[in-house]
């Protein structure tokens, strides 16, 4: 029974929530999920373009995504004012968060088959959590210090929540980040155009259910429970090196070490006391998936 709840909804009320969690809503007729971290007292954390910044996709997208933080329609909240123009990581209460939808879980160590089950992309992994406590603190250092340029596909508000539960960040050029909502995306693509399998058969109920498991696989594959070009990344390593610097410490931790060295140079410190110094072969890359 409990599974089959899983697969219907990952609704919640708001008397369930926990400082920790990685929570969504619905926006737009269903067409898209706003992701953030709920950290207490009231307040989400998440990652936004604002001020009409949504437009500039160069895609379809550019007509029917609007901006995930509040409208500047109506008066403003008394909590957090006029946010109509907020970009970038960004508080703000859990009304505003939700903009009048409703409050969705996203869930983690899933089952394979709960995950294929689930259709829609963008509402769980089967990626393991971290601690709550570990959670908040990522969600909190990236909202003084910023999660870099938003981008629709490859660093969305669904990829920072991901990050901040997991710390795992994707080290690849060619696909998608960690949103499993970009990931259904490219996968549905890949079922209606790409698959050379549609070629082997002619009636409309094999092309379904050739469709149907290309899009199932494509969607498996590129979570980031079970990618191998993932690698868990401290957020103080991430705020001192830029995503090029990461991939390339990969490869040479040497080389994001000292990028770090020469902002470390820079920009007085920002948290209370210096960042560990550990060995170089661990100085931006923690042992994760990718090993």
């Amino acid at each position: 029974m409990e599974e089959i709840k899983q697969i219907l909804s990952n609704k919640i009320d708001q008397s369930q929530l926990k400082p920790g969690d990685h929570i969504y809503s619905w926006r737009t007729a269903w067409i898209y999920a706003h992701h953030g971290i709920y950290v207490g007292d009231d307040k989400v954390i998440h990652f936004t373009r604002g001020g009409g910044q949504e437009i500039g996709t160069g895609t379809v997208l550019d007509r029917i995504i609007v901006s995930s933080s509040r409208s500047n329609s109506g008066d403003p909240c008394l909590k957090c004012g006029d946010m109509s123009n907020a970009d970038g990581v960004i508080a703000s209460c859990l009304n505003c968060f939700l903009s009048g939808g409703d409050l969705y879980l996203f869930k983690y160590s899933i089952s394979p088959a709960i995950f294929l089950a689930k259709a829609r992309g963008g509402t769980c992994t089967l990626a393991v959590a971290d601690p709550p406590e570990d959670v908040i603190h990522r969600a909190q250092f990236l909202l003084e210090n910023g999660f870099g340029v938003y981008n629709i596909f490859k660093n969305n508000c669904e990829d920072f929540a991901i990050y901040c539960k997991t710390g795992l960040l994707v080290f690849t050029t060619i696909s998608v980040g960690r949103s499993g909502q970009a990931a259904s995306f490219l996968a549905a693509t890949s079922a209606i155009f790409s698959s050379p399998l549609r070629y082997l058969t002619t009636s409309f109920s094999g092309l379904a259910v050739v469709g149907c498991g290309v899009y199932c696989i494509s969607r498996f594959v590129a979570d980031i429970g079970i990618r191998r070009d993932v690698n868990k990344i401290s957020v103080e390593r991430l705020v001192g090196c830029t995503r090029g610097d990461l991939t390339e410490a990969v490869i040479d931790p040497q080389a994001c070490l000292t990028k770090v060295e020469e902002t470390e140079a820079l920009v007085p410190q920002i948290t209370q006391g210096p960042v560990e110094r550990v060995e170089v072969a661990q100085a931006c890359v923690v042992p994760g998936k990718g090993e």
